[in-house]
């Protein structure tokens, strides 16, 4: 068995534990139709007979958006989720292979990228809608393309297959058993949660070196998860492979302060670049940044309460993806390297009973955010503290110095 057959199989088998006569939808970049091949393959042996292939060309998408105009660009069908939801009232297994295209979308007026990426979010509700329920088995994970790798490994001789090797490595792909190390992995997530989860903190406090000087407020009843979800029917699926993170959502009228990235933001292929975020009142108020600053700002605003935050998680220093020094301008990687939090729509499952509660609900009584975006950007560095503070003003140290305290480690 190769290395991507490996892989396919963990996809399948362990992450979104695929059932025979399951439907599977699969969203990817044309570029790895090879890799999709191998998951079909697979796909079928479990018995799998319905297959939707949602192919994705940023090339093309490219010269759309670069000669159209907004009305006839939603014409097409690059930017229509509706399959999307078709499959979601299907009960299909969504496995969505990421990758990136840095810098691709660089020359498209920002705000023709925004107003395409919020139609494609709105087309899309269905499965989103399901998805917050925790009624559908979803993955992410990556695969590589030869621009990305190229970014990534300019010196190399063959970048395409040394990023196929480090998602192999961070994965634990080479390991003779990957699924043990990651059942394994996840239980040390789940008594991370359960430990901050018991503390029922009422305000973290994040400061470091680089600027950042924040604070945020937790709602009542709030739950600390892992990649790691059980849905409604009982089934556990890892949504993100790999993981290293604990997350919850906040109270998001609260944030107040400033935050400053640590790592560059690859944002509907635009490069987002050393940039801070200032907050009151829990909405962003500012934003600036080096590269990609018009961006930014549209990204902040792309929709409603998208300048509020949906989700906020921790994340070691001292961690296996952030050990390679490397940063791979992509989200599912980045954002499991470092502690980060995203603009956008907050999950229903880090609230007790949320999955059983409407999402209007969850937004006025408990301000969990309600947004069609959902946007990560890493903040966590070597210096970070966080401090948890307690309902009776108890003032916990959650990280020193860019990693988790004695307490929760």
């Amino acid at each position: 068995m190769t290395l991507q057959e490996k892989y396919a199989r963990v996809l399948l088998e362990s992450c979104l534990k695929v059932e025979k006569d399951q439907p599977l939808f699969i969203s990817y970049n044309i570029e790895r139709s090879d890799f999709v091949n191998i998951i079909t393959k697979i796909a079928i042996e479990l018995g799998v007979k319905d297959i939707y292939y949602d192919a994705s060309d940023p090339y093309l998408k490219h010269e759309l958006l670069k000669s159209l105009e907004v009305e006839d660009l939603k014409k097409l069908t690059f930017w229509n989720k509706e399959m999307w939801n078709v499959y979601a009232k299907k009960d299909a297994a969504f496995l969505m292979l990421a990758s990136e295209t840095p810098g691709l979308m660089k020359d498209v007026d920002s705000k023709k990228l925004s107003e395409m990426t919020k139609y494609a979010q709105e087309t899309r509700r269905g499965f989103d809608a399901r998805r917050d329920k925790s009624e559908l088995a979803w993955c992410i994970a990556a695969v590589p393309t030869s621009d990305w790798a190229k970014e990534l490994f300019k010196d190399s001789s063959d970048p395409v297959e040394e990023l196929w090797d480090k998602i192999f490595d961070i994965c634990s792909i080479k390991e003779d058993d990957p699924v043990s190390i990651w059942d394994e992995k996840i239980s040390k997530l789940k008594i991370r949660g359960k430990k901050l989860t018991d503390y029922q903190f009422k305000t973290l406090k994040y400061k470091s070196s680089n600027g950042t000087d924040f604070s945020i407020d937790l709602p009542k009843g709030h739950i600390w998860a892992s990649g790691n979800e059980k849905l409604a029917n009982g089934k556990e699926v890892l949504v993100n492979f790999p993981t290293e993170e604990v997350f919850t959502s906040p109270d998001c009228r609260s944030a107040s302060g400033i935050v400053y990235s640590s790592k560059p933001l690859s944002y509907q292929d635009v490069l987002i670049n050393n940039f801070n975020i200032r907050f009151e009142n829990g909405k962003a108020i500012e934003a600036h940044a080096e590269q990609g600053e018009e961006t930014l700002k549209q990204m902040i605003g792309i929709c409603e309460n998208s300048d509020m935050i949906g989700e906020v998680a921790l994340v070691p220093f001292d961690s296996p993806i952030s050990n390679t020094n490397q940063i791979f301008l992509e989200t599912l990687f980045d954002e499991n390297a470092a502690c980060h939090i995203a603009l956008g729509d907050s999950f229903p499952e880090c609230i007790e009973n949320g999955p059983k509660t409407s999402k209007e609900v969850l937004f006025t009584e408990h301000n969990l955010n309600k947004c069609d975006s959902h946007v990560d950007f890493m903040v966590g560095n070597k210096d970070m503290n966080i401090t948890g503070i307690t309902e009776d003003g108890k003032e916990i140290p959650i990280f020193i110095d860019g990693n988790f305290s004695e307490e929760f480690n």
